[in-house]
């Protein structure tokens, strides 16, 4: 493989073992705020914020770990015949399908972005009793979805590279 998508795919994956790494510690950060969210209604008054931040939570707990994911091949896949195949058919198979994938982040997130701008120039809020600001949370999602793209054109090489009998 050339020289530059061999570059591109190390600093990808190194990025995403970064941020993947961060991210798997936002679970902490929701079991933190659950666990608030049951204290404060149990014994005192219940919070506002505890339900959407929680939620907000998730949403980057499971947006920025699903790059990391892929990068380690921990998704899930129907393996009622990929299991019996060859490498180098599972490489072509998958450098197939990626695209896919591809495509399908490639339009979510040009929506995103467009939600994004929107909020921002609105000042969208939730419209719930607390009313966070909604922008935070859609940038979270679009730097996600961003990140997962590349991860997906990473993958693209290294099957390419299967492909060829190399190993990337």
């Amino acid at each position: 493989m050339p020289r530059a998508i061999e570059l591109y795919v190390r600093y990808v994956e190194a990025v995403n073992r970064r941020v993947g790494r961060i991210a798997m510690y936002l679970i902490f950060v929701l079991v933190g705020i659950l666990l608030w969210s049951s204290i404060s209604k149990t014994f005192f008054l219940p919070s506002l914020w505890t339900l959407e931040m929680a939620q907000f939570m998730m949403v980057a707990y499971y947006i920025l770990g699903g790059p990391y994911s892929i990068q380690l091949d921990a998704n899930v896949r129907m393996d009622l015949v990929y299991g019996s195949w060859s490498p180098r058919t599972k490489a072509w198979v998958d450098a197939f399908s990626v695209l896919f994938l591809i495509y399908f982040l490639g339009v979510l997130l040009y929506g995103g972005l467009n939600s994004t701008i929107y909020s921002l120039e609105y000042g969208e809020r939730s419209p719930t009793a607390w009313r966070p600001y909604l922008w935070p949370i859609k940038i979270v999602m679009c730097v996600g979805i961003g990140l997962m793209i590349l991860q997906a054109v990473a993958e693209f090489f290294k099957d390419l590279g299967r492909i060829r009998g190399e190993q990337l």
